[in-house]
């Protein structure tokens, strides 16, 4: 994954603060090494390798005015680490003992698939690698480690010669040797981890050491090959350390992007949380949201009760929360405090005098939480950036001009080295309402550079879009025609020794989802043979400055179509900040609600990479105050009215507690034939889905607002036993992928979609674009038309044939 955040949208920090007086702090990387030196020097030290580029950065805003903030006094407390590596070592050690109340170590297991390895990896040649990183989290240590290898290796490989060689952190801790009578055959290493030698980030590499023959090989003979299974695993056992109360580590530990696991942030009210508490909640949970981006994150509400762990509160001066003694609150503001119920865990406070107070101290901390210091700051002025311009959301490939790769990702990403190189990822976010028909597809403007090869040989640079092959482009040898210095086609390199090409590529519109990923390969054709050594001096790259541009496309969807806005947020993040939108919870909305509320707030602010920062909550009494506004409609069929009210616009029906699909009848299929409604033979009918009768599924529903055309509405229809399976299916890819349609039934793990009820258009095209697609969408449209034209010509032809006619026998009657 890649930061997607473009530099071009950084501003100053919206906030300051003044500096109080920082509590001494020792990172969770200088307790594990003071640790390692509390447990003996003699053991190699690893080389610290360098923090990943990151992937949840802070969300990108518009230009604002900084506002003017005070901070409060700090809290007093004391250091939570000694500031001497003796000290350090013994309260590491402390913890790693499980130094009371919650902190007792647990057991961690991730296989590759979630290491971000989603593939079986082969190692090549006779020194193939693969690099798997891991992280630990800021306020976690590591007592014990070990890694689960599953791998099968060539029967070709000479044992004497052969192994395969585990590094952590570049130090070697385990050498697996090859056995001819295991060879081909799945197998399982169990290799311990020295918990010394594990850092904040980390890196592990296997590599193949292999050999087929006694006398001289070639390098990159079939033979030698080694392969790495997917459901290898990393095992640790993770103690929790007590981090230091200051604002300046946000989002951690509430959020900590070395953690790729799924994101779990309990949210606490004192009370009930009315629409603009539920709105300053909203925009901090799609702040989370964003930073979480693949992870998902998923928002556990509670009212007046603190659980273990870090958690997100929402308090007033009104707030009776048991055992949470609060801060004096004199405006906006936030502070970290101590957990009562957890030794270990931190609650996070967003305050305020008044619900208004809460957006406000929600949208200074989504905005720039890094101009925040020390456990508590009072902002005293606020100022939003103004509302943002529609499709400009900060992750999205903007609609208004051409978009360099460098601004997705860096340039040591676009790189690559060795014969069997890494494949290289740029991920996309489109538009999910671009209207591509009958366009030979989105332009690929890309530059990229290679070290040519000695003679022509199969090499290519081939482009995928996902899974889908685009095409491969030679790279050329720098002089093809022999080494002659009068060569007419003999190429200039680069001062590097590379050799520059530029081509455009277009990209096929099939392929291009709202969530794409464009994969360049770099294959070098191996150079060499028997006897003779392969040097490893192959470089590619692509250049930052490479372009995509999807500006010459208009904006135009038929609706509804949720997998616009499963994979997108659409309707919703056309405008980044959420002004258009507007949540209705019920009357009476229950914490099953919120969260469902919070976490797809979330999963939008993960496709925007921008807070929602003018989301309008209500209850189902005051929806028509929305009319204006798409529409997110949250509850059950029970409690939520609207979805009683509104049955005749949306695909499903209520028959007593359960929902129930609603059938087209032949009249609506015959005007459906007529008007040249869409159809989707992926999509089942109606007739073929069954949805259950006790409750047991989640419903996800589109359909177009009944206070205003053109307007849309997305109704999840959750209670508290489905929720969970819908926003599970939400950011689950393999489940994700199934969400399409006017409407989608969610029961545990399977999901399913249907395509009926009204069809309704937003957007806007071209006139000549806006015919051509009517006329191309009902046979018996284009016919009726024909028809038309054709009588109209004949009456035309009719009158010009009448009166030649008349001044025929008016010329004859004059010549009498």
């Amino acid at each position: 994954m890649t930061n997607n955040l473009r530099a071009h949208r950084r501003i100053a920090p919206l906030v300051r603060v003044a500096s109080p007086s920082l509590l001494p702090c020792l990172s969770a990387s200088a307790v594990m090494f003071a640790v390692a030196l509390a447990a003996g020097g003699a053991s190699a030290q690893p080389r610290p390798l360098a923090p990943p580029p990151s992937t949840s950065a802070q969300p990108a805003v518009g230009p604002t005015v900084a506002p003017a903030v005070i901070a409060a006094p700090a809290v007093p407390t004391t250091p939570m680490f000694a500031t001497t590596p003796a000290a350090a070592a013994a309260a590491a050690a402390s913890a790693a003992a499980g130094g009371g109340g919650s902190a007792t170590a647990v057991v961690r297991e991730l296989n590759l698939t979630q290491l971000g390895i989603d593939y079986a990896v082969q190692l090549r040649g006779i020194s193939g690698t693969v690099g798997i990183p891991f992280n630990v989290r800021a306020d976690e240590l590591v007592t014990a480690a070990s890694f689960k290898l599953n791998y099968a290796y060539s029967p070709s490989l000479i044992p004497e010669l052969s192994h395969l060689k585990v590094t952590v952190n570049d130090v070697l801790v385990a050498t697996l040797p090859v056995n001819r009578a295991e060879a081909g055959r799945p197998q399982t290493a169990d290799i311990p981890i020295d918990r010394r030698l594990i850092t904040e980030f980390n890196r592990i590499n296997v590599e193949l050491i292999g050999h087929y023959t006694r006398e001289c090989e070639d390098p990159a003979h079939t033979s030698l090959w080694a392969r790495i299974d997917a459901t290898s695993s990393l095992k640790l056992t993770v103690a929790p350390l007590k981090l230091t109360n200051d604002l300046a580590a946000l989002p951690q530990p509430f959020f900590d992007r070395r953690d790729v696991r799924r994101a779990r942030i309990p949210f606490v009210f004192g009370a009930a949380a009315a629409g603009p508490v539920l709105e300053a909640a909203g925009v901090v949970s799609s702040w989370f949201g964003a930073m979480a981006d693949y992870r998902g994150a998923t928002f556990p509400v509670s009212n007046g009760d603190l659980p273990t762990g870090h958690a997100v509160v929402f308090v007033t001066p009104e707030s009776s929360i048991p055992g949470l003694t609060l801060p004096a609150i004199q405006g906006p503001g936030l502070a970290i405090v101590d957990n009562p119920r957890d030794p270990t865990g931190k609650l996070l406070l967003v305050m305020g005098r008044t619900p208004a107070d809460l957006r406000t101290a929600a949208g200074a901390l989504a905005l720039n939480s890094k101009a925040f210091a020390g456990a508590t700051a009072a902002v005293t002025a606020f100022q939003e950036p103004p509302v943002r311009k529609p499709y400009d959301a900060p992750r999205w490939v903007p609609s208004d001009r051409a978009l360099q790769l460098g601004e997705l990702t860096s340039a040591a990403d676009l790189s690559v080295t060795g014969y069997n190189p890494d494949v290289v990822r740029v991920n996309l976010q489109l538009p999910p309402d671009l209207f591509t028909w009958r366009s030979r597809g989105i332009p690929l403007d890309l530059q990229y550079r290679y070290t040519p090869r000695v003679r022509p040989d199969q090499s290519t640079l081939n482009i995928n879009v996902n899974d889908n092959f685009v095409g491969g482009l030679p790279l050329r040898s720098a002089n093809p025609a022999g080494d002659r210095w009068w060569n007419p086609l003999a190429v200039k390199l680069m001062p590097d020794g590379t050799l520059a090409e530029h081509k455009e590529v277009i990209l096929p519109p099939l392929a291009m989802g709202p969530r794409s990923q464009l994969r360049l390969h770099y294959y070098f054709e191996p150079v060499g043979g028997r006897c003779v050594p392969q040097l490893d001096n192959v470089r590619g790259s692509i250049d930052p400055t490479s372009r995509i541009d999807v500006s010459g496309f208009p904006h135009f969807i038929a609706m509804p179509e949720l997998a616009a806005y499963a994979n997108g947020g659409f309707p919703f993040s056309r405008m980044a900040d959420l002004s258009d939108t507007a949540v209705i919870l019920p009357d009476q909305p229950n914490n099953a609600d919120t969260e469902t509320y919070l976490g797809l707030l979330g999963q939008i602010g993960r496709s925007t990479g921008y807070p929602a920062l003018r989301v309008k909550v209500g209850r189902s009494a005051e929806a028509t105050q929305f009319a204006d506004k798409d529409l997110l409609v949250i509850g059950n069929l029970q409690s939520q009215p609207l979805f009683t009210q509104w049955a005749d616009k949306m695909p499903l029906k209520r028959n007593g507690t359960a929902p129930e699909l609603k059938l087209n009848s032949w009249i609506d299929n015959a005007i459906d034939f007529v008007i040249g409604a869409r159809t989707r033979e992926d999509l089942p009918g109606s007739m073929q889905i069954a949805v259950s009768a006790d409750g047991r599924d989640a419903v996800l529903a589109g359909f177009e607002s009944p206070l205003q055309s053109g307007r849309s509405v997305i109704a999840a229809i959750t209670n508290p036993d489905t929720k969970d399976a819908l926003l599970n299916a939400l950011m689950t890819p393999d489940l994700l992928k199934s969400v399409q349609g006017s409407m989608t039934i969610v029961r545990d793990t399977q999901v399913n979609s249907v395509l009926g009820g009204d069809t309704y258009y937003v957007g806007r095209l071209p006139p000549i674009a806006w015919v051509q697609w009517n006329l191309s969408r009902s046979p018996l449209m284009l016919a009726a038309l024909v028809i038309v034209l054709a009588l109209l010509g004949a009456a035309v032809s009719y009158a010009g044939l009448q009166l030649r006619a008349r001044r025929r026998l008016a010329v004859k009657a004059k010549a009498k």
